[in-house]
């Protein structure tokens, strides 16, 4: 069935399969570090964990299966009490102790069924910093319930000496009620196309787009994270040559924007199909490193940015004009 013309969904030809196959790492003994770089590890975290190498990562991303029913490709989880789920997740969370330089930063994703046992699993291991909620709009809503509209990702630290870049994800607004002092405007500046205000970032993000069919970065994945969000959480909370760990990587969004921003990286994933979109998506990233959303050094809030001419938003193609379509 042919698809519809603007569906830019990732796939996969049996070609790509077999190279991508050879690329993969499955580890059987401790690794080092150099060997390890920039590679994608197809394994079971449970395997794989003990093998890596000490202290190596500045940040570590972490977004597993959440506290319900779902299928992964070729992988099923179901819904468990929360103490069960927070047991589930010790038992592989305590194996990244080890692997954390003592200046690292961690990120853990979760929902409203999950948050209760990140919380106090992040409370057990590491210094709790903050808890972001981001927009998750998709899907079409519930009959008998409020619509889920929002996740959860729990910043945490190993000390008190961490990176927080807090310059490197100001948020560009559109200036709603622009204020004067002296007939100049206070806090914001006049472009040709509106009125906008650098601002700090907050742990509210509601500038978020999930990947969907005419988006570039789309694969079939059920659960796949925005570079967006992947990058706003890079840039606050590591610098250009960290390494960034990423153990339940799915189709590589961490990898990819890791490439694009100049961190390296590793990441672990037990399903092979999402290994072999990771590797396609990061030979993507070496012929276009933009990310939708994030242009001129900031944060661009969702269809804000709009061409004059045509009320569009703007696609670019260079490294340093991003495609805006957020």
């Amino acid at each position: 069935m042919p698809r519809a013309p603007r569906n830019r969904t990732l796939t996969l030809s049996n070609n790509e399969k077999k190279e991508y196959r050879q690329r993969l790492l499955k580890l059987t003994k401790p690794i080092s570090l150099e060997q390890l770089l920039n590679k994608v590890v197809n394994q079971d975290i449970f395997e794989a964990a003990d093998l890596l190498p000490l202290n190596f990562v500045d940040l570590l991303f972490i977004d597993p299966p959440y506290n319900l029913a779902k299928t992964f490709n070729m992988h099923s989880f179901r819904q468990v009490s929360v103490r069960k789920y927070m047991e589930w997740m010790e038992s592989w969370l305590h194996k990244m102790i080890r692997l954390l330089k003592s200046t690292a930063s961690i990120y853990i994703c979760g929902d409203w069924r999950s948050s209760s046992a990140i919380h106090l699993l992040c409370e057990k291991y590491f210094t709790i910093r903050s808890r972001i909620t981001f927009e998750r709009e998709k899907g079409r809503g519930a009959k008998r319930c409020w619509k889920n509209n929002s996740e959860d990702i729990w910043f945490c630290t190993m000390s008190d000496n961490f990176t927080f870049n807090a310059d490197a994800v100001k948020v560009k607004r559109r200036v709603i009620a622009p204020y004067r002092e002296n007939g100049k405007p206070k806090d914001w500046s006049e472009q040709k196309n509106g009125n906008y205000r650098l601002t700090y970032p907050s742990n509210i993000w509601t500038d978020i787009s999930i990947p969907f069919w005419s988006m570039p970065e789309n694969t079939p994945h059920p659960t796949q994270k925005p570079e967006k969000l992947l990058a706003k959480i890079m840039l606050a909370s590591s610098n250009e040559g960290d390494i960034v760990f990423d153990p339940f990587a799915g189709v590589g969004t961490t990898g990819v924007v890791a490439k694009k921003m100049k961190r390296n990286f590793v990441m672990v994933e037990i399903d092979e199909e999402y290994c072999f979109y990771a590797q396609k998506r990061l030979e993507m990233a070496e012929r276009d490193p933009t990310i939708q959303g994030y242009c001129d050094g900031v944060f661009w809030e969702r269809n804000t940015l709009k061409d004059m001419k045509s009320g569009r938003t703007k696609k670019r193609n260079s490294p340093d004009e991003i495609s805006l379509f957020v």
